[in-house]
């Protein structure tokens, strides 16, 4: 097989039998072949493109990636063996597996301001928050349904709180405002234009701008973090049961809601960070999880408040995360350009088991994938994300949709990232194979 390369480095081959646990028709045959050893992972990959087709004549090209000893491959096969002391003496398995990156990218969503903060838990629909202090529900890319309004200041988070099941969808939103606001509606109920949302409830407690939000599993709390350095817990499950306080089919015509609006205060305040605190998680129902300006990450039993401990990485920290293997892998970024990661299940958890170190400026979010111990991505100041694997220290994909800072990114249904910046867009970028 005639691969480009130059004639030294071609006339050196190495025996390879690529394996794959991708389903037919991407099962090439197993038997082995010599292929030249300068190539990297673009040459491997026309390489089982050309066996695909060779099965099947109308086979379209496809992007893969590839693993030897379950190590991604990000340079020549002969660098990579001699990084790694592996001998090409003997039939070399490579597995292949879909490349991870973006097959499409959807036209941007407009907003009226910065887009500064995004929610794609649930498939049904995005979540954003913007600095014309407006949060909006997206069905697609250009299809807003619904437009939150209330708050006085930029929207800084929105989090989906409802559990699983529910028959209306609710959702909290943080605010530059000082305030949580609690929201509901049908997401199933077909709309021709926008409509315009009261929140049914107004949590006030925080002395500061609201910087994050996230919900309990069960959906009964929320939690929010705030710039005046705490936590807050609220309870939601004692109104979502008094039934439809805020009904959209019970507009007035010029768009204005007349039902009254419940305020509520914080059952339980936590209190330990000496700085904003920029992003919180509640991944479990009895540890909420925190990131600060004051370059720590805190972890707290949630009934009884308690610091059950700190990580310090020396850096202002803008985002957290917490997911991969056993759903127990700490992902922070902050001001500076290295996504790092923790895993508390091991002896001196204050020093990171990876850092990844490609984007130019502060990185402003980081997600782990639901649905994979090794895949996450970071949005960063420098208007780039990336997608990541923890099998190797470079990015997998490098996506460029926004026109300058990238404020805030999540994935949506498994195999789309939706990500908002100071451009003022909402952009998804899909067709990602995880």
């Amino acid at each position: 097989m005639d691969i480009d390369g130059d004639t030294e480095a071609s006339s050196r081959r190495v025996q390879v039998r690529f394996i794959t646990k991708l389903e037919a028709p991407l099962k090439v045959p197993t038997t082995s072949i010599a292929v030249p050893s300068n190539l990297t992972r673009f040459g491997l990959s026309t390489i089982v493109n050309n066996l695909l087709e060779a099965r099947n004549p109308d086979w379209e090209a496809e992007p893969f990636d590839f693993l030897i000893d379950g190590e991604l491959v990000r340079m020549s096969l002969e660098q990579f063996l001699l990084a790694k002391g592996i001998t090409a003496e003997k039939i070399l398995e490579i597995e292949y597996i879909k490349a991870v990156a973006p097959r499409k990218e959807e036209d941007p969503s407009p907003h009226n301001d910065w887009v500064s903060a995004v929610d794609g838990s649930s498939p049904g629909y995005i979540l954003t928050g913007c600095y014309d202090h407006l949060g909006r529900v997206w069905k697609a890319s250009g299809v807003c349904t619904r437009i939150l309004d209330g708050h006085s200041d930029a929207v800084t988070s929105v989090s989906t709180i409802t559990p699983e099941g529910a028959k209306s969808v609710t959702v909290a939103t943080g605010s530059k405002d000082r305030t949580v606001r609690l929201w509901k509606f049908d997401a199933e109920e077909p709309v021709n234009h926008p409509l315009k949302i009261r929140a049914f409830k107004i949590l006030r407690g925080h002395k500061a701008s609201v910087q994050s939000v996230a919900a309990h599993v069960s959906g009964k709390m929320v939690c929010s973090g705030s710039w005046d350095c705490t936590i807050n817990l609220w309870q939601t499950n004692s109104l979502v049961m008094e039934g439809d306080l805020v009904s959209t089919k019970k507009r007035k015509v010029n768009d204005q809601v007349d039902e009254s609006q419940l305020e509520g205060e914080a059952l339980s305040t936590l209190v330990g960070h000496t700085q904003c605190v920029s992003s919180v998680v509640w991944p479990e129902p009895e540890s909420i999880y925190s990131a600060s300006w004051d370059h720590s990450i805190r972890r707290w039993d949630a009934e009884t408040g308690k610091d059950l401990s700190d990580i310090f990485c020396g850096k202002v920290l803008n985002c957290l995360d917490v997911g991969g293997e056993g759903s127990a892998l700490i992902a922070a970024g902050g001001s500076d350009p290295v996504l790092r990661i923790w895993d508390p299940r091991k002896p001196g958890t204050s020093a990171p088991v990876f850092q990844f170190a490609s984007h130019a400026s502060w990185i402003s979010a980081c997600k782990w994938h639901e649905k994979s111990w090794f895949h996450l991505l970071s949005a960063s100041y420098d208007g780039k994300l990336m997608l990541w694997d923890l099998r190797t220290a470079w990015p997998l994909s490098i996506i460029e949709s926004h026109n300058g800072k990238v404020l805030c990114a999540d994935w949506w249904k498994g195999d789309s990232v939706v990500s908002g910046g100071d451009d003022s867009n909402l952009c998804i970028s899909s067709a990602i194979y995880v």
